[in-house]
């Protein structure tokens, strides 16, 4: 599976929800973390972990990849799934706007979405 399609589907995925704000970021060029982080914003705790299932259900339906890790799906403030390839992060607002991760990864290739 190419890791472009990967982030493809997640960002769907997000969509799908009604996430705010998906930014996609290559990173590969600048780090050996990954190739893609996605970093989104969903309206409540209700919210942040309906768009982490919609990504995760899709990702396994459409290429059978699981994550490797998840990390604060119950608290649902800054929820993460690790493919590897690809870390999706769903942050509630103010803690994306604290944890500034496209500031962070600035020197990646920023895309607000990408094309099928």
């Amino acid at each position: 599976m190419d890791s472009k399609e990967l982030a493809r589907i997640a960002a769907n995925a997000c969509e799908d929800k009604k996430a705010q704000n998906i930014s996609l970021i290559k990173i590969d060029n600048v780090s050996t973390l990954s190739d893609w982080i996605l970093i989104t914003n969903g309206l409540s705790d209700v919210q942040v972990r309906a768009i982490i299932n919609s990504v995760e259900k899709r990702v396994k339906e459409e290429t059978d990849i699981e994550p490797i890790r998840k990390e604060g799906i119950n608290e649902a403030k800054w929820a993460l799934l690790d493919y590897g390839d690809l870390i999706v992060n769903v942050f509630q607002l103010k803690e994306r706007n604290y944890y500034d991760l496209e500031g962070f990864w600035s020197n990646g290739e920023i895309y607000s979405s990408l094309e099928t």
